[in-house]
């Protein structure tokens, strides 16, 4: 069971990403996401850390967190959803 301190930061952590002045720089992608992070895009297209992120970013997009969900997978992993 995810703690809800854990979950609320997950929660800012993941907002964060949707942010323009995030996805827009290559800088701050590289400082925030851990190495090895890829991520299933709402298309269902992969991105990697280490492959993906161009000086441009990743790309705006225009996205709302609903159903926001933390699904443990192990001690220290944890996928977050959201629609």
């Amino acid at each position: 069971m995810i703690n809800e301190d854990i979950k609320k930061k997950l929660h800012q952590l993941e907002s964060n990403l949707l942010k323009p002045e995030i996805r827009s720089s290559k800088t701050e992608l590289t400082r925030i996401l851990a190495e090895g992070f890829f991520e299933i895009g709402s298309s269902g297209k992969f991105l990697y850390q280490n492959e993906e992120i161009s000086e441009e970013g990743i790309g705006e997009v225009k996205m709302t967190m609903d159903h926001f969900e933390v699904h443990p997978l192990s001690d220290e992993i944890v996928l977050t959803t959201y629609s």
